[in-house]
């Protein structure tokens, strides 16, 4: 049981890397002509990633776009930081849980 759920943090927790990665690379190209948003579709790339397969970058549609072509939204990219701060927390709680009670369980049972 273990296993499954620490396996699954684990993706959840690369995959929560991977859109940081991209999210600061947006940043970061914020003032390149040009550059379009990336961004995961989070569900189906966590989907994807159970099965071994590695997160794809997507363009983000529907954004403004400003007259160097550039579409990137500060605010936007903001909130997604934070946002990706909060699962990777909350991700990281979880497996320090399911480890406290395996590491719990495993004391109990010394003699």
């Amino acid at each position: 049981m273990l296993d499954g759920l620490a396996s699954r943090l684990e993706h959840y927790m690369d995959l929560v890397s991977a859109r940081q990665t991209l999210v600061a690379s947006n940043v970061a190209n914020a003032d390149t002509p040009g550059y379009k948003t990336k961004d995961l579709d989070f569900q189906t790339e966590f989907l994807s990633q159970i099965e071994g397969a590695a997160p794809r970058a997507i363009e983000v549609a529907g954004l403004k776009t400003r007259n160097d072509g550039n579409n990137v939204s500060l605010d936007r990219e903001a909130r997604l930081l934070a946002e990706n701060a909060l699962r990777f927390n909350v991700a990281s709680s979880l497996l320090r849980s399911e480890i406290a009670a395996m590491k719990s369980a495993i004391q109990e049972g010394r003699p």
